[in-house]
């Protein structure tokens, strides 16, 4: 009996919507993560993208446990020297919740070439609204 290796010529992918609202964001990153590399599927080859799209909705309404909205401190540097630039979780979440999402679910996808072509199909949106009702998502829970 041979292995099955897909071939990304043959990945079927399908759309699905998450509300992110009320959920926990590591909840919400690990599932998330694991449909956009695709594991999810029977047919899942680790050295190929045959992950699903996901659209995230309420990024703005993710839920952080403990005191992570005044101690997570979030980094950014502009490579320039004193280009430091912290921000606490309380902040992100206020000001920029769809970057704090994605790095939530980039964090946990592979490192290199195929996790750059993953994060690719993820849209995360701050409100309630998508733009990709033509594609028919189907909607995920979060479990």
């Amino acid at each position: 009996m041979n292995t099955f290796m897909q071939k990304k010529e043959t990945v079927d992918r399908k759309w699905y919507v998450i509300d992110a609202e009320g959920v926990n964001l590591g909840r919400l990153a690990t599932q998330v993560a694991t449909v956009l590399r695709g594991k999810h599927k029977a047919t899942f080859t680790p050295h190929i993208d045959c992950g699903d799209y996901v659209i995230i909705t309420n990024a703005s309404k993710v839920n952080l446990t403990g005191n992570k909205l005044k101690d997570k401190i979030y980094y950014n540097h502009s490579r320039y020297a004193g280009g430091m630039r912290e921000r606490t979780a309380g902040v992100m979440l206020e000001k920029y919740p769809v970057e704090m999402v994605e790095r939530a679910v980039k964090g946990m996808l592979p490192k290199g070439r195929l996790g750059r072509q993953m994060i690719k199909k993820l849209f995360v949106y701050a409100g309630e609204t998508h733009e990709q009702q033509a594609q028919k998502p189907v909607e995920m829970k979060v479990k």
